[in-house]
């Protein structure tokens, strides 16, 4: 099977009464009959944020605001119609109704009924795994499904890609004495020369949280702990030049975790031939001043002492 992955974004809704809103698979999805939280796949160059509010009124006719993020998670699900072993990255929000309105089904789309569902139904419903785990519900296995040969070429990928998608996971680390980690971006990668938050993309199948602490150790051989998630992020970059020698136009999702190393070494950069980190240093609050940040930096900092 080919490997695939993409980002999405979903809502978990609630009304007054307890009952989540949710959304059925129609015979156009790749799992057809199984229900899910609103949301769905994020278009290149969109905030995570809007994605959600843009997919909750296709599949729901609902206007709905977010109210915080509340996890990112990943799953691997194998497609065999498609011969498609796909990750997905999930950015999940709880979300509120700003206007009242009648739930509508999607038409001739992803989903095909949208309904508000009681408490006491949940455990009678098919449901993805990973809105089951989101509800605490033990989740069922999938229903086996035929597979379609694919024809020749059909997911043939191109040697030089135009654009693409990352998701990657991020650490706003600090030590016991208030200090930050922080490591430099080396020559050859876009933003080279600043200082960024230790993190990086994440692999095939691989959690966010399980990503950002395998960077981490790479970067500056710390171990860490994860406290909590701080905030998702986008960023695009349509003309990134790094080690492919060519352009890309890159949109990258970022998930900012808070880390604490509550035992601080002196930092070495311990992955293979350095990769895309040329330093890693401790910074005392003091000493951040003057840097040469990322953005994503600059935005995690401000959180310091919140």
């Amino acid at each position: 099977m080919e490997r695939r992955r993409r980002i999405a974004a979903y809502g978990l809704c609630r009304d007054d009464a307890g009952r989540v809103l949710l959304a059925r698979a129609s015979a156009q999805a790749d799992l057809p009959g199984l229900w899910q939280i609103p949301g769905g796949g994020i278009e290149h160059g969109e905030h995570p944020a809007r994605a959600v509010v843009r997919e909750f009124a296709e599949e729901t006719g609902l206007a709905v605001e977010v109210v915080r993020v509340r996890a990112v998670l990943a799953d691997v699900l194998a497609l065999p119609r498609r011969a498609i072993l796909q990750h997905t990255d999930r950015v999940i929000y709880d979300v509120r109704v700003v206007r009242e309105g009648v739930v509508r089904h999607e038409a001739d789309g992803t989903t095909d009924l949208a309904e508000w569902i009681a408490p006491d139904r949940l455990a009678e419903l098919p449901m993805m795994a990973f809105t089951a785990e989101l509800l605490g519900l033990p989740p069922r296995p999938e229903p086996a499904r035929e597979t379609i040969p694919v024809l020749p070429g059909e997911h043939s990928g191109q040697d030089r890609p135009a654009r693409g998608q990352r998701f990657a996971a991020y650490g706003l680390t600090t030590d016991p004495d208030g200090r930050v980690l922080l490591t430099l971006i080396a020559e050859g990668y876009p933003g080279a020369g600043r200082w960024h938050l230790p993190g990086g993309g994440t692999d095939h199948g691989e959690q966010p949280a399980t990503a950002l602490l395998r960077e981490l150790a790479e970067e500056s051989d710390q171990v860490g702990r994860i406290t909590g998630l701080l905030d998702v992020s986008h960023h695009r970059n349509p003309s990134a030049m790094g080690p492919e020698g060519y352009p890309i136009d890159w949109h990258a999702v970022r998930a900012v975790f808070r880390v604490v190393v509550e035992a601080p070494t002196e930092p070495r950069v311990t992955e293979v031939g350095g990769g895309s980190t040329a330093d890693a240093r401790w910074f005392s609050a003091i000493e951040l001043a003057g840097l040469r940040l990322t953005d994503v930096a600059v935005t995690a900092l401000a959180h310091l002492g919140r």
